[in-house]
């Protein structure tokens, strides 16, 4: 027998080889019908999982992202099969499932078009209906190799596996696919499904690799979340951040400089505006800003760790006499540059040095998307040193900071602890200690279990936490992150002088709350819809006169705002006010000042606001307190 831990902390005992379908079974028949996986002491398995020593249990629904992927993974295996049927000729590649459904890619000599997604919609619609059961069977190298001998991709993807590694495919009917799962018991769950899309993609992300065909999908168990979703989509097209970013005069791309904004004034003074608030909030609780260089000696980065581990990803140049340079993809070595210019002592920690210089990521041009994804960037970052008796204080301070930011906007968030890599950076033991001290943070704070484990995403340097974000179209953003780093100070000799005298080693919180700058304004342009809350607006308030006979007032108006610290446009030109009207409620502005001969006279204006229309006339200085006020407290 073996002993299973249950949510919620429930231990019920089962006979060796009970899968993980079956003590779903167990609990409920609602539960074994809607389960679509299992997380097993954190890692997600397949429903034909075998337990066979004790361990805890957790069953993943569609509510759940990683039940949800098991689903959306399923349904990749259904297009390729309907693909395979439809194009014999066409290669397999891969098929994952992704935070917003699935897709596949496919070696074809031409691109799909939108008659053929349609064809394999219907082809899906067939397969499904015949609610093939999934077979998961395990092959050695060789016999691996025979039955994919007509899949060169598959091929070599099995060729790469490291020795001993397990080869596991799924067959449903007619197809077979080399893949780890997990994945549903049958495809029969399957009601809904959408293709959305297909374009090119190289294969393994290389551009000197062949350029296949990818085809992404969405799926779901009822039809009317389906509706729900395509309606989302809709709605997230008219919120494109790079389409409002030119209507708005924000930013934009050029192909000069792919993956680097152009920022435009209005951009650029939110864009500061944004970076104030996070000063005056971290200067609140002792952090200090500095700035480092832009460029650093090779030397630095391979003491760091990244020349190894994310070189790839960095621009390497060289300068005029021969040596190795690369653009500073991250911050933390500078950092460690500051840290080391005077001797510490334990009455210093923690010593938080944060810094919005702007850095570089040679990241591939497929996978640049308007600010979402960029090769130049500021990131909200900070690195804390601090001692270990000082771990559950610091992230606690690091969490409330990010509520305080992220209340500001409306935003609710869920934390999230990922944990060691495969190319994990020094020795296990520390690795488990650094993860079991922030799991013990992390009970505290969210409540045991009330928080999601990702298993072997952690920065190679050490465990981390990620602050996921839900915006109003309810899709998940990756935010903030609070990686705990017990290897960089170890690389650069690091320390501190401790109450009696010896030398000891600091640990290295890096952390930042929205990511990059750049990232969250995309973000929030998308979740505001470019309606942006009066104290980020890059323009406040607009005034309007009615007739070239009220400028001189509508002046006055405007220097009043101005000498108050608003943000102000006057719009003077010679144009009905209707057409005005309708101009700065294109432009999203908050407010809108009219003015006309009535205002002139009394010392009034008449105020518009940006969704409720007209809210009434009040005295100018009642009104320009108004703003300032709401400006003030940062209101939604």
């Amino acid at each position: 027998m073996v002993k299973v831990i249950l949510k919620g902390g429930v231990e019920k005992e089962y006979e060796k080889g009970t899968t993980v379908y079956q003590i779903a079974e167990s609990i409920s028949e609602g539960l074994a019908r809607n389960a679509m996986a299992g997380e097993v002491n954190g890692e997600v398995k397949d429903l034909r999982f075998e337990i066979n020593e004790d361990c805890s249990v957790n069953i993943l629904t569609f509510e759940d992202l990683n039940g949800k992927k098991a689903f959306w993974h399923t349904t990749s295996h259904v297009m390729a099969q309907a693909v395979k049927r439809l194009f014999p000729e066409v290669k397999l590649t891969i098929g994952p499932s992704i935070d917003n459904g699935f897709y596949y890619d496919f070696d074809i000599d031409r691109a799909f078009t939108q008659e053929d997604l349609t064809n394999i919609e219907e082809e899906m619609k067939k397969i499904i209906k015949e609610d093939l059961k999934l077979e998961r069977f395990t092959l050695p190298k060789d016999k691996a190799i025979e039955l994919m001998k007509d899949e060169p991709y598959k091929v070599e993807l099995i060729n790469d596996l490291p020795e001993g590694e397990e080869i596991s495919f799924y067959r449903q009917g007619d197809f077979t696919d080399l893949c780890a799962g997990p994945h549903l018991l049958s495809i029969g769950k399957i009601k809904a499904f959408k293709l959305l899309s297909s374009s090119g993609a190289y294969w393994r992300g290389n551009e000197k690799n062949k350029m296949l065909q990818r085809i992404y999908g969405i799926s779901f168990m009822k039809a009317s979340e389906l509706d729900e979703y395509i309606n989302l989509i809709e709605e997230a097209k008219k919120r494109d951040h790079r389409k409002l970013g030119k209507e708005l005069d924000l930013f934009f791309f050029d192909e000069t400089a792919p993956g680097m904004a152009y920022w435009l004034p209005k951009g650029f003074t939110m864009l500061n505006t944004l970076i104030e608030f996070w000063r005056e909030e971290h200067k609140k609780r002792g952090y200090q800003e500095f700035s480092g260089p832009q460029l650093n000696s090779s030397v630095l980065w391979k003491t760091s760790g990244h020349w190894d581990h994310y070189k790839e990803d960095m621009f390497v140049l060289e300068d005029a006499d021969g040596n190795e340079q690369a653009l500073k993809p991250m911050n933390c070595p500078n950092s460690i540059k500051v840290y080391q210019t005077k001797l510490r002592s334990y009455k210093d920690l923690p010593l938080r040095f944060n810094d919005v210089d702007v850095i570089h990521r040679n990241e591939k041009s497929g996978q640049l998307n308007g600010l979402f994804r960029v090769r130049m960037f500021r990131q909200d970052d900070s690195h804390n040193y601090i001692t270990e008796e000082q771990i559950g204080s610091e992230i606690k301070d690091i969490i409330e900071i990010a509520t305080k930011m992220y209340s500001v906007f409306g935003l609710e968030y869920q934390l999230t602890l990922s944990t060691r890599p495969e190319d994990f950076m020094g020795e296990i033991e520390t690795w488990n200690k650094a993860e079991s001290d922030l799991k013990k943070v992390l009970d505290e704070i969210c409540g045991e279990n009330n928080y999601r484990i990702n298993e072997g995403d952690g920065a190679f340097y050490g465990p981390k936490i990620d602050i996921k974000m839900h915006d109003c179209l309810g899709r998940e953003w990756q935010m903030g992150t609070v990686q705990l780093d017990f290897q960089l100070p170890q690389r650069f000799n690091l320390s501190y002088i401790d109450k009696d005298g010896n030398k000891k080693m600091p640990i290295m919180v890096h952390r930042a709350i929205f990511g990059s700058f750049e990232r969250f304004i995309g973000i929030i342009t998308e979740h505001f819809a470019g309606m942006y809350p009066l104290w980020l607006s890059p323009v406040q308030v607009k005034v309007l006169p009615i007739a070239e006979a009220h400028y001189d007032y509508a002046n006055k108006v405007k220097e009043a705002l101005e000498a108050r610290g608003v943000r102000v446009e006057l719009d003077e030109r010679n144009e009905k006010i209707g057409y005005k009207i309708r101009e700065a409620q294109m432009e999203k502005v908050p407010y809108m000042f009219v003015v006309g001969e009535k205002e002139k006279e009394a010392g009034q204006v008449a105020i518009r606001k940006r969704k409720d229309g007209d809210i009434g006339t009040k005295n100018l200085d009642e009104a320009i307190n108004m703003i300032v006020k709401e400006i003030e407290e940062k209101s939604l």
